[in-house]
């Protein structure tokens, strides 16, 4: 299983780097793009930080998926770690897809009037918590916390891709010229961890699978 973790944690790499990333460059820019444009982008410290933060919350989600189907901890230690993950990723979609919609609605020069950075960590921080504690009271005693995030993220990022999609359209059309890179991170954003819910569905498959197997051939020897 650790393999089978390892690969689809590369894959999703390759995914979010090679393809992900090219895709928000073409949706955030309203000028040409150049080779020096995509250049300038992958020299962004920013953006190493965000593509590494989705990788690591992949491999942390494989494996508490793999922990949890083989039942090596108590129930309490994988929801905990799974409700701040799946709290983090749906504060990020819910925080992204209200900014699609702000500007939007009240164009791009309104977009800094939401206030001061520190308002908006705390609003951000408050998201987070709201749903971080949402999760770990409805699944404190699941013995498979993982699959009950995975589907909370796969609606939360089809819902966030509703929003963002059109926004985006209405930004591009309007010819805004920072807006897109805020509905093009929606989007962008949307898919990534729609993609990363997919890697540890994987791993669960795989594993029961092989579960399936194994009694299979138990019950041939007995």
């Amino acid at each position: 299983m650790k393999k089978w973790g390892l690969i689809v944690s590369l894959l999703y790499a390759v995914i979010l780097i090679g393809l992900l990333s090219p895709v928000f460059v073409m949706l955030s820019e309203t000028s040409s793009l150049t080779v020096s444009t995509f250049r300038e982008f992958f020299q962004n410290w920013g953006y190493w930080i965000v593509a590494s933060f989705f990788i690591l919350v992949q491999l942390v989600l494989l494996s508490l998926s793999v922990d949890t189907s083989q039942k090596k901890f108590r129930s309490r230690t994988p929801v905990a770690i799974t409700a701040a993950l799946t709290g983090l990723l749906l504060m990020m979609l819910t925080v992204v897809g209200l900014f699609s919609l702000t500007v939007a609605i009240t164009g791009e020069s309104k977009f800094p009037d939401l206030g001061s950075w520190q308002r908006i960590a705390a609003i951000i921080g408050c998201v987070w918590l709201v749903w971080g504690f949402l999760f770990y009271l409805l699944y404190r005693g699941s013995d498979d916390p993982v699959t009950r995030a995975l589907k909370w993220l796969l609606r939360g990022s089809v819902l966030e891709l509703l929003v963002a999609v059109p926004t985006h359209v209405i930004v591009r059309r309007r010819h805004d010229c920072c807006a897109p890179a805020v509905t093009g991170f929606g989007i962008t954003s949307g898919i990534a961890i729609m993609l990363l819910a997919f890697g540890p569905s994987v791993a669960l498959l795989v594993k029961k699978r092989m579960e399936r197997y194994e009694r299979k051939e138990s019950e041939v020897r007995a």
